[in-house]
């Protein structure tokens, strides 16, 4: 990107009123180089490249009219993507990926799509970095898969780590056996990984991932269930991150399915850093049985029809739709921050209603609650910050808060914040606190 560029992008940014953390940026940057100079909610029939961003969420009938109006060589941007009155227009879309909330600085998930992977599957072949193809197998098991999935690299010269394990049962490695192979193979090599699960082939050179340089990449089945039998880790600190949550969480909880716990772990991961992620195409994740399987890049050896992804029975409808739009859910906290303050104790802010709301209106309140925390955090050591739409969200991220034992703040979009707003919160605590030890 030219310096002209770069600072026609720095124009538009602060002519729109958008923030974007550093991380956030480099994607918005690199998408710039790939498609061409960005606008804001601007599309029109003859516009054949170029990054569009929105600012809010266009109606149903406007929403189809825009998606008719793109062509392969636009990619929307949506710099205030965790709000989801854009989750109609981004179901419409091909999801390419986000990136998470950088706290003060870019308080907001950005989303990355457009029409179909062609143009960075086509360019994904000049990619100068090349993954490790890491699997595992259960020692007592058989090899044969493991050897199909070995011969089917030699073609394309990629380096590779095949190894069989011991593992609990001989016909499957559980969870928490995948995630501690996973940490071996981060602290033994320095290039990303990618692992495929044992008994997959691969069809092409897997170099979409590290092409497109985020932090981690994984497919979606049915647009929801996070699935680990692709799982793509570009070396960064994000990525061991991310590594070292879902190991704790599938040493944990051992009896729970792999693809919930690594949901669980993108989830508080993506709150605490702006975390990369790029939503790999169904070519990286094709089964045997899908009409695409000749075209795919890695094939597993399961049937369409297949339950072994899933689903799980505890996983709530109400973040299933969260994760269809690439976004955390009202269950999740939606942003981590924490301060310098010698402290334990942590306040839990929900911001309500944010579905019947002015999206200017939610993301400004979002901006100014960080802001004051960022300010002054008011004694507070951890602030979590909540998304929710309807009552029932705000219950739940309630009965969350009050698990932790932290202050609880209930607030609306558009509400007044101070940036001395915690620095009350605590002056108050202190006095209900007084007034119970001395009534």
């Amino acid at each position: 990107m030219t310096d002209d560029t770069h600072q026609n992008l720095d124009r538009l940014l602060q002519s729109g009123h958008v923030r974007l953390g550093r991380t956030q940026r480099d994607r918005l940057d690199w998408l710039v180089g790939q498609y061409g100079a960005a606008t804001f909610d601007d599309i029109s029939g003859g516009r054949q490249g170029g990054v569009i961003m929105l600012r809010e969420p266009p109606s149903g009938a406007a929403a189809e009219l825009f998606y008719r109006a793109l062509t392969p060589g636009c990619a929307v941007v949506i710099p205030t993507s965790e709000n989801p009155g854009f989750d109609f227009l981004k179901s419409k879309l091909t999801e390419f990926g986000t990136v998470g909330p950088c706290g003060a600085d870019g308080p907001h998930e950005m989303w990355w799509g457009g029409i179909g992977w062609s143009k960075f599957i086509t360019a994904a072949d000049a990619a100068t970095t090349r993954p490790r193809i890491v699997s595992c197998y259960p020692r007592r098991g058989d090899a044969t898969a493991a050897f199909a999935l070995r011969h089917s690299l030699e073609r394309f010269e990629l380096a590779c780590h095949i190894e069989s394990i011991d593992t609990e049962f001989s016909d499957r490695v559980l969870c928490f056996e995948k995630a501690e192979f996973m940490v071996r193979m981060w602290n033994k090599y320095r290039e990303p990984l990618l692992f495929v699960e044992a008994g997959a082939v691969l069809r092409e050179a897997p170099l979409l991932p590290s092409f497109l340089g985020c932090d981690v990449a994984l497919h979606k089945w049915n647009r929801w269930e996070m699935s680990a039998r692709t799982l793509y880790l570009g070396r960064t600190e994000r990525a061991e991150m991310l590594l070292r949550t879902w190991q704790h969480l599938a040493a944990s909880y051992p009896a729970i399915w792999e693809g919930y716990l690594l949901d669980q772990a993108w989830s508080l991961t993506s709150s605490q850093v702006p975390l990369d992620t790029v939503w790999l195409p169904r070519s990286y994740h094709a089964l045997q049985g899908d009409l695409g399987a000749t075209r795919a890049t890695v094939l597993h050896n399961e049937q369409t029809t297949t339950l072994e992804l899933g689903p799980d029975p505890a996983f709530a409808n109400i973040a299933r739709t969260a994760r269809r739009a690439g976004r955390t859910g009202a269950r999740d906290a939606f942003m981590v921050m924490t301060s310098n303050a010698q402290t334990a104790n942590g306040v839990a802010v929900i911001l309500r209603d944010i579905a019947a709301s002015d999206a200017g209106a939610v993301a400004a309140t979002v901006e100014a609650v960080t802001g004051a925390y960022a300010a002054d955090c008011g004694g507070y050591g951890r602030l979590e910050l909540s998304l929710c739409a309807w009552q029932d969200d705000v219950g739940a991220a309630r009965d969350a808060a009050s698990m932790a034992r932290y202050r609880i703040l209930e607030i609306a979009p558009g509400q007044r914040i101070a940036n001395d707003f915690f620095v009350h919160q605590a002056a108050d605590d202190a006095v209900m606190t007084a007034r119970h030890l001395f009534p």
